[in-house]
């Protein structure tokens, strides 16, 4: 968000030796759920909340959508895969 120092919010996730990235299927979505997907992730974006992340090209990230009752959506992340990957405490 503007004004937000990204050191704040922003970290390193150690992952466990021997793990890849996992590959996973896009998820369809209708043509007008897409259009409001991108509305939102731009918003995000253009606010700083967000940034591009560059993987390869076989890799896919699943954005989980919720709709709210006013019709917007909401874009979520699914973490469980980089939780089992990830180095617990």
């Amino acid at each position: 968000m503007p004004g937000l120092d990204r050191r704040l919010v922003e970290c390193k996730l150690p992952i466990k030796e021997g793990y890849l990235p996992v590959e996973q299927a896009m998820k369809r979505m209708s043509m007008e759920t897409e259009l409001k997907v991108k509305k939102e992730i731009e918003r995000l974006d253009k606010a700083g909340f967000i940034r591009p992340a560059i993987y390869a090209d076989s890799l896919s990230n699943i954005v989980p959508v919720l709709k709210r009752k006013t019709g917007a959506v909401r874009v979520c992340v699914d973490y469980r895969n980089l939780n089992e990957a990830s180095l617990k405490d």
